[in-house]
């Protein structure tokens, strides 16, 4: 059923609770000349973050590797779509200096899909987490992935680099997928997160995000929450989806502050550890702000090894091997 749009959520003027806070904290503008200096490119300014303003003003960056430009034409991304250039060598060693000079705890790295590649960029993932650790020692690495085409064998190249909190967004709704994401595919993406958790023995934190405003129902948010939680995801995040520009899916309903508490509630209900839930928040807001890596349990990991079963899926003949001892 075609969702009804009010012409008056597309004027300039925007909900009372949609208010982005401009910079006026000098952290902000060293942040800034930082990434500019380093010629890094980071998703707060690609992507059109509402929080780039504090984000930047705390001196936290979510890194965007592998280019500025995106194979794919998802209906809600403002990053643009173009042919990519070639891979930077010396990019994960720019990524990783400037952790060091930000003195950073916690980092977000993501990248767009670069289908072009054969490995989707795996590798390069790769290197840049293990030259992060390198220059700046004990930093908690967070990586939000694109679905490598489901390519088992690239997604164990990130998990081999051990991150300690992985993240794949599911954006939105099942019956939404095909109309808001560009090839991506929902199975595929719970797949992915699970995956994920398999390859590091279950010793990683699993987290996904979904934007709401799109036309979606209670009933499809609930079953989401209960499809990550059956593939044993504990991270969420929910945000409202903001229009980029006219080119862009139009957005279908502001959901008021009240309602994303409520299902902040209901997600904690369903057993998610970690939820950020509100009209301006994003995949990598207060990102730590949470230690999720440090609630693993036991049971969890025997909970997973218990999963592996003949019928898995997986494209290299070692790899299940490799799950029971979370050596991937």
């Amino acid at each position: 059923m075609a969702c009804k749009i009010d012409p008056s959520l597309h004027q300039d003027k925007k909900p009372s609770w949609i208010k982005v806070r401009l910079p006026n904290d000098p952290v902000f503008w060293s942040t800034k000349s930082m990434v500019s200096d380093l010629n890094l490119v980071t998703v707060c300014e690609e992507a059109q973050c509402p929080n780039r303003w504090e984000c930047w003003s705390h001196g936290t960056a979510t890194f965007m590797i592998a280019g500025d430009r995106c194979t794919r034409a998802c209906g809600f991304c403002a990053v643009k779509t173009a042919k990519p250039f070639a891979l930077e060598d010396d990019e994960p060693q720019r990524v990783a200096e400037a952790t060091k000079r930000m003195k950073l705890k916690h980092v977000v790295i993501t990248a767009v899909a670069r289908d072009d590649l054969k490995d989707g960029g795996a590798e390069h993932f790769k290197r840049t987490i293990e030259t992060v650790r390198e220059v700046n020692p004990g930093i908690v690495v967070e990586v939000l992935v694109p679905d490598f085409n489901d390519k088992d064998w690239a997604l164990a190249m990130v998990m081999e680099a051990r991150p300690e909190i992985f993240n794949h967004n599911m954006e939105t709704v099942e019956r939404l997928t095909p109309l808001v994401r560009s090839r991506a595919k929902y199975w595929r993406s719970l797949a992915v997160l699970r995956k994920a958790k398999l390859m590091a023995g279950g010793r990683v934190a699993t987290k996904s995000g979904v934007m709401l405003g799109l036309g979606e129902t209670d009933e499809e948010i609930y079953k989401v929450m209960d499809d990550l939680r059956d593939h044993h995801v504990t991270v969420l995040t929910m945000g409202q989806y903001l229009r980029p520009s006219a080119k862009h899916l139009p957005v279908v309903e502001y959901v008021k502050p009240e309602k994303f508490d409520h299902y902040k509630k209901v997600a904690l209900e369903k057993g998610f550890r970690h939820v950020a839930s509100g009209p301006l928040v994003r995949s990598s807001y207060h990102a730590d702000d949470f230690r999720p890596e440090l609630d693993l349990e036991m049971s969890d990991v025997e909970e997973l090894i218990n999963e592996i079963e003949p019928g898995l899926e997986m494209q290299d003949a070692d790899l299940k091997s490799m799950l029971k001892s979370g050596q991937a």
